[in-house]
């Protein structure tokens, strides 16, 4: 499921191309970040499937190979450890996937199969394949650990699926590695004896309203905000400080303000690390220091107010 820390990105994102496009209309922004939002559930589901499709794969190429007019025995009785792994069968057999992969018509893999052919031909050449066919156990131990190498090892990292991502969806790009993440813990997860079952974009309606909320009550006082970072930093031109910066400085002082049950601690430390990825070398060092004196003087000013216990 998405974190609080990627919906701080998408967040983070919205307000830049708002801000960068000079464009006033709050709605339709919000119903594109909501979107992206949603579609990062299909490049989740569109990763887990392509470990199916490259099973596939495999199974049709060893019924073609027995069919060959001077098939030897390799080809008649071949290795069928990876089309029997009981991982990658338990996904195929989901209702769950099935559903929202035909509900959502991803058929991605059907349209552009080459990915495919592409995945199964790097897992073919590694070591890590045919170190698993040449494994005697058979167990469910042995098939969760080669799914989740294969995924990490060859799949995570390939650019070309990358840049096929990319051409299918912009907001794609920053999403991957999260979502590579994600289903490599959801891999790590699967037990034996359940189902495989898809589990939810958010992990409550808390989280889902934080991105509107965030969002709305950011746009909505920014400029307030940027008064107030100015105040707190008169050594700064205003159009000295990196945009990043500023979007994100004006979001943590939002959480401040208005969402009395985050910690001031984890606004700051949330958005240090978000400026590591995405602003300057000197950016996490910046925003320490400006929130830290805005949030102790909003403490003293009594705008912050949370709830509950060690919150400050």
């Amino acid at each position: 499921m998405i974190n609080r820390r990627h919906i701080r990105v998408k967040v983070m994102q919205s307000v830049y191309a708002m801000q960068q496009s000079h464009n006033d209309d709050m709605v339709r922004e919000e119903k594109f970040l909501k979107h992206s939002i949603l579609k990062i559930f299909d490049l989740y589901v569109l990763n887990i499937q392509l470990l199916v499709e490259v099973q596939k794969l495999a199974s049709k190429k060893i019924e073609l190979s027995k069919k060959k007019i001077l098939a030897t025995s390799d080809d008649l009785k071949p290795n069928t450890k990876f089309i029997d792994n009981k991982v990658i069968n338990s996904i195929a057999e989901s209702i769950s996937m099935e559903s929202y992969l035909e509900v959502n018509k991803l058929n991605n893999w059907s349209l552009d199969d080459e990915y495919v052919k592409i995945i199964f031909d790097e897992l073919q050449k590694s070591d890590l394949y045919k170190d698993y066919l040449e494994n005697k156990e058979d167990s469910f131990k042995v098939d969760k650990t080669f799914v989740h190498d294969f995924y990490k090892e060859i799949i995570a990292p390939n650019e070309k699926l990358a840049d096929y991502y990319e051409d299918k969806m912009i907001s794609w790009v920053d999403d991957i590695p999260f979502v590579n993440t994600w289903v490599l813990k959801t891999l790590s997860k699967q037990k034996e004896s359940k189902s495989f079952i898809l589990g939810n974009l958010y992990k409550d309606k808390d989280d889902e309203d934080f991105v509107a909320d965030l969002f709305r009550k950011t746009m909505l006082k920014h400029k307030t905000y940027e008064q107030d970072i100015t105040d707190k930093t008169p050594n700064w031109e205003t159009d000295r400080i990196a945009d990043i910066d500023m979007i994100l400085i004006k979001m943590a002082i939002t959480e401040f303000v208005n969402f009395p049950s985050i910690p001031v601690r984890v606004t700051i430390n949330e958005y240090i690390e978000i400026a590591k990825d995405y602003s300057t070398t000197k950016s996490s060092y910046f925003i320490n220091g400006v929130l830290d004196k805005i949030s102790k003087e909003f403490t003293k000013d009594k705008r912050i107010v949370k709830i509950g216990r060690g919150l400050l």
